[in-house]
Parts: structure tokens; C-alpha cells; sequence
């Protein structure tokens, strides 16, 4: 079982496992069943720029249900004017079609898991990896209390934003009327921490919109949404460097916890999917089950985004730690997931001693700009170690990708 210590911070109390679990169920819950209830249709005409998740999320019906109908693969091209059947809602699939990669076998054994399902994805963190650390052995740092470094090149938070709050350098950070910007969800102070150790001049948009990952969805379930909020940073950007109009560069979407309902419902619009250069997870990707897997019409916008950071168009970082939650797809079995509808698996791998707060590495994956790093530890202080990563992964990764124009300070 999870060990739930209590609350030690203001803004942790919202992010205690014991009130995460049950909020993150709750929120799951919702994007789980059906998204859609048209009346159902024996025929769809594919158009320009649809895929195949897009058309089950339209009808109410698995992906895996319509690959099956179809006899096709999830991972099978689909052209405009293409005619495909449409299963009815709730039908399920007699024969579903094999992930790519999928082999029924179990992965490197990195964690010690005794439990071998079927689909190696559904496998368990192992007793191994279900330990606790305190402050003292985390080298005197509680996670969820991270120091303060103070605020660099960057002035205070900004309310210009229709949602939550940004941070853009005193002076400078834009190059002929155009800037680079992360939008961060959920745990935007400690995730603020770590941003100005190493940014020097792209914007940091950071919302926390509650406990869940139901409140991200509903809030960007619109692509007007998203348009809205880029639109009111680019004009505050603007507005302070004297400039008639600004316009965003490199656009990153990143998050911690529930912050991923928001990261995957503006990746599921293709406008905003072909706009975003970067995405990092940190310990935040559940999913519901379906049969013997997990939920493909959730984790479809990142699955798409994976292979895109595979191929070098674009980059993705997820770090997953040990935590099994109750009744839903633990970020373990969903970076997984990832990982097997890349084709690989991950890679048992040691601890770093450049690990943050206490972290244990135990697995990796890397394939091109895609990466994966697994980690042990179950409790709300392991949870919180992973906002650590952030500082490393804008250094080595995302800095010397985005070469963002310069900020100073006062």
C-alpha cells in the first residue's frame, strides 16, 4: 500500500496522495467512457487531417473497436475519402489488433515485478521499487518543499493571461517581435523554482486549476481555449517590450501529476498538435483499462506526439516513479505503453548519483527525441521529487533545442 503522510506545505496540501488518488480517479473517470454519443453511424468518410482517434472520440467507440471493424492496425495510415465501418458504441472487439512491438512477454525485469500479465504494459511495479525516503537520506531536501532560488532574469508573476499566471524576463527574451514559451500545468511555484536556475529568457505560463485531472480537460477541451490563452500571452509579451505585436516561437507544454488532462486535450487538436515543439511529463500520465490494455482513446494525442519526438520533429521527456494507484493505469504502465507502441522496451538501468532529491533511476528508454525515465519510490515525497527533474531537463534538452533570445535582469 501507499504510505499517504500528511500535508507539510500550503500549496501541497491539494497534491497529498490520498486526496491526488481519489481526485485523479474522479477525473479519469470522466474522460474514460464515451466522449461522444452521435447516433450511430454504419459508415464514416475520412477527411483531410483526421485520424483514427479522432473518429473514435466523434462516434463513442474504442479505437481498438474501429481498427477491428476495419481489420486494420492503430497505427495503419488512413487517407481522405477512405470509407471506414463504424462499430456500434460499447461493441468490442473479437480479435483486438497487437500493439506494435507487443509479444505478450514481460520486460526487463528492473523493478523485480512477480507479476507477469499477459500485455507486459499491465505489469506492476514490483516490491523493489514500493520504498519511502525521508528528508534526511533525500540529502536534507523535502520535495515538496523545495528551496527557493529566487526569481533570476525574471520579474515576479503577471496576471495578463486569461488563465493562471506568467514570468517573463526584466528586459529582453524576444528577438524580432518573436519569444519562446512553456505553459506548465499544475504545481506552477515549485515548478517555477526550477525553471530560473536554468531559463534566460523564454516566458513560463504557469495554472493550477485543482486537484484532478478533470479540471484540465474541461478548461481545454475547446481549441478556442488554448488560442485565447496563447493570444493573451503574446499580447502581454507585446505590450511590455513596446512592441506592436509579438508572436510565440517555440511553444512547450509541460506538467507534474494531474496537469496532464490539459497537455493531452491541446494535443488532440491538430492545430495546436503541429504547433507545440515540446512536451514533458513528470510523473503525471494515467489512463483507464480497456480488456488486456489501457485505454487507447486517452493516451492517443500522446502516443501521436511520442512518435512525432521519435522521428526528431519534435521532443518529448516522461518520468514515471513506482507509485500503483487504485483503479486506474499507474504512470508506470503508461510510459510503457508509450514505449511499446514505439516498438521498444524500457531498459533496466542504475542510479545516478546526480539524481535529484532522492530519486532512484531503475529503467530508461531513449528513441531519438523521445525519452523515458523510470524511477522507485511510492510516496507523496517521491511524487514531488520528480518537479526536481525539471531544472535537468531543461538544461540538457529543451535550452540548447529552443536557444531562446536572451533576458536580463534589473
Amino acid at each position: 500500500m501507499t504510505r499517504r503522510p500528511g500535508s507539510r506545505g500550503r500549496w501541497l496540501r491539494p497534491s497529498c496522495l490520498a486526496l491526488l488518488a481519489g481526485a485523479l480517479l474522479l477525473g479519469i473517470g470522466s474522460a474514460a467512457g464515451p466522449i461522444a454519443h452521435a447516433a450511430p453511424k454504419k459508415e464514416h468518410r475520412v477527411e483531410s487531417g483526421q485520424s483514427l482517434w479522432g473518429i473514435a472520440r466523434r462516434y463513442g467507440v474504442t479505437v481498438d473497436a474501429l481498427c477491428a471493424k476495419n481489420g486494420i492496425s492503430e497505427d495503419a495510415p488512413i487517407k481522405p475519402g477512405q470509407v471506414l465501418l463504424v462499430p456500434a458504441p460499447g461493441e468490442k472487439p473479437s480479435h483486438p489488433p497487437a500493439a506494435e512491438g507487443d509479444r505478450g512477454e514481460s520486460p526487463p525485469s528492473a523493478d523485480g515485478s512477480a507479476e507477469r500479465p499477459r500485455n507486459w504494459v499491465l505489469a506492476k511495479p514490483g516490491p523493489s521499487t514500493q520504498t519511502q525516503k525521508t528528508s534526511a537520506e533525500r540529502g536534507g531536501i523535502n520535495p515538496c518543499l523545495s528551496p527557493d532560488p529566487g526569481w533570476g532574469v525574471y520579474d515576479h508573476w503577471s496576471r495578463a493571461p486569461t488563465m493562471g499566471q506568467m514570468i517573463t524576463p526584466h528586459r529582453g527574451g524576444v528577438s524580432n517581435g518573436r519569444f519562446d514559451v512553456m505553459f506548465h500545468f499544475h504545481g506552477h511555484e515549485p515548478v517555477r523554482k526550477e525553471w530560473v536556475r536554468i531559463q534566460r529568457g523564454a516566458v513560463l505560463v504557469g495554472i493550477d486549476l485543482g486537484i484532478g485531472s478533470g479540471p484540465y480537460e474541461a478548461s481545454f477541451r475547446s481549441a478556442a481555449a488554448f488560442g485565447e490563452l496563447l493570444a493573451s500571452v503574446e499580447r502581454a509579451v507585446a505590450e511590455k517590450n513596446g512592441l506592436k505585436a509579438a508572436r510565440a516561437r517555440k511553444i512547450g507544454l509541460s506538467a507534474w501529476s494531474a496537469g496532464y488532462g490539459a497537455v493531452g486535450e491541446i494535443l488532440r487538436h491538430p492545430k495546436w498538435a503541429a504547433r507545440v515543439d515540446t512536451v514533458v511529463l513528470l510523473d503525471g500520465l494515467h489512463a483507464g483499462y480497456d480488456r488486456d490494455s489501457l485505454r487507447a482513446i486517452q493516451l492517443a494525442p500522446f502516443v501521436d506526439f511520442a512518435r512525432r519526438a521519435r522521428g526528431g520533429e519534435t521532443f518529448m521527456f516522461v518520468s514515471h516513479s513506482s507509485i500503483i494507484p487504485p483503479g486506474y493505469a499507474s504512470t508506470t504502465e503508461t510510459a510503457n505503453y508509450l514505449i511499446q507502441r514505439l516498438g521498444g522496451r524500457p531498459s533496466a538501468a542504475r542510479p545516478r548519483a546526480g539524481d535529484p532529491w532522492g530519486l532512484e533511476l531503475i529503467s530508461r528508454f531513449d528513441r531519438g527525441d523521445f525519452h523515458v525515465r523510470g524511477f522507485r519510490g511510492n510516496d507523496q515525497m517521491d511524487h514531488c521529487a520528480h518537479i526536481g527533474l525539471y531544472k535537468d531537463v531543461l538544461k540538457v534538452y529543451v535550452a540548447p533545442r529552443w536557444s531562446s533570445p536572451r533576458g536580463y535582469a534589473k
